[in-house]
């Protein structure tokens, strides 16, 4: 680390016996750096421990010198700018202020030289100055990449950290309290705050993960990480992170967002549902769904094989030799209309384009051919399921959207 340049002359035999006239001093130098570095170490003296801070500066300043007077340098010794930088980041050291305090080396180190120079060693030592300089920066550097390979480091392991105990909270279903409490300290989150989650397949979390990013850099309590096959975001609201501010910044991303989670005990079920309408995603869906809106949609899914039986035991009427696929059609077209809509037969008609008696011979059929009255209450509901379980089954059939999912 500390080898020398071969464009600049080494330094002299008398700036060598200079510098170790000064290893002689140690003490002394470090009096006059802790003066000069005071405006400085006042941003960590809390910190770093007197003796600490006296011990570091003792062994750089026997590396520098050793280096200068070109004399062996001890294991312990040639380390020293590692470690500092190592543990200075451990202790939170901000890192300018440590270099800037690394750097006043050179003018302790140059002064002492000059102290014990007499006139005629002038012109040598100035031929010499690169060296000291070198040997200053070569420390400065050892100091600096280690702060930086132990701050990625620390960053790695915060993360796992921060990974490990959501995936605990989220095995707990938030049913533990030492879990959620101890879950919060680690990710930042207040135990009875207000979620947001939403979720989205991994191949398609990179909207989430901007998201993210933009929200913790706004100072928001964030957690995004996959989840199985899927990708989950977790939003602390509060302040300016409302939940509208929220879904501004997920506009663009296809995603699936779970009713507001009261308190950190309800994110895991909140991430759940999630997850489960992000899967009710249609292809060409371009912003974020919210379980709302998917109700029925999950509601099919999860009941699996009963939402086929269902689909055939309610709808499977339409399918009887005597129905054309025209008039299938047809039917299924009126029935949807009408049950995505305000429920009157006269808005059915005209979003129809026909007379509502029109409407009234189609709901008559079709309670002929299914012995299900849409006009009933209890009938609608059953089949609106019906009619969902059916979409899903055909987009699974034909590896797309149905237009029953994507209405």
């Amino acid at each position: 680390m500390h080898t020398p340049v071969t464009n600049f002359p080494p330094p002299s035999r008398r700036i060598a016996e200079l510098a170790g006239q000064c290893l002689d001093n140690i003490d002394g130098l470090i009096g006059q750096w802790m003066e000069m570095i005071n405006p400085v170490r006042s941003a960590y003296a809390e910190r770093v421990p007197d003796a600490d801070f006296r011990s570091s500066a003792w062994q750089a300043f026997e590396l520098l010198l050793r280096t200068v007077a070109q004399l062996p340098v001890p294991a312990h010794i040639a380390g020293v700018s590692e470690r500092v930088g190592e543990q200075r980041a451990r202790q939170g050291v901000p890192l300018d202020a440590l270099l800037e305090a690394a750097r006043l080396d050179f003018r302790v180190v140059w002064a002492a030289l000059v102290q014990r120079a007499d006139e005629a060693d002038m012109a040598d030592l100035v031929t010499s100055a690169y060296h000291v300089w070198e040997a200053v920066e070569s420390h400065v550097t050892g100091i600096m990449t280690a702060y930086q390979r132990t701050v990625l480091e620390m960053g790695r392991r915060q993360e796992d950290e921060r990974r490990m105990w959501f995936s605990r909270l989220l095995e707990s279903e938030g049913r533990n309290p030492t879990v959620v409490r101890d879950a919060a300290l680690a990710l930042g989150f207040g135990s009875a705050g207000d979620f947001l989650c939403a979720a989205a397949p991994a191949a398609e979390g990179s909207g989430l993960h901007r998201a993210a990013t933009a929200l913790r850099a706004a100072g928001a309590p964030v957690q995004y990480q996959a989840v199985g096959g899927d990708a989950v975001l977790v939003v602390e609201l509060g302040g300016r992170t409302t939940w509208q501010s929220v879904l501004v910044r997920l506009a663009s991303t296809p995603c699936g967002v779970s009713p507001r989670a009261g308190g950190l005990a309800a994110v895991p079920r909140a991430a759940v549902l999630a997850i489960a309408t992000a899967q009710m995603l249609p292809p060409d869906a371009l912003a974020p769904r919210l379980l709302e809106d998917s109700w029925l949609d999950v509601l099919v899914r999860r009941a699996g094989d009963f939402g086929a039986d269902l689909a055939t035991d309610v709808l499977g009427g339409l399918d009887a030799p005597g129905v054309s696929a025209s008039e299938r059609a047809r039917l299924l077209e009126t029935v949807t209309v009408h049950l995505q809509g305000s429920g009157s037969i006269a808005d059915t008609a005209t979003a129809l384009y026909c007379h509502r008696n029109t409407v009234q011979h189609r709901f008559a059929r079709f309670h002929e051919l299914t012995g299900r009255d849409v006009r009933r209450p209890d009938d609608a509901a059953l089949v609106a399921v019906a009619l969902r379980a059916r979409g899903i089954e055909d987009q699974a059939g034909r590896g797309g959207a149905s237009a029953t999912l994507r209405a």
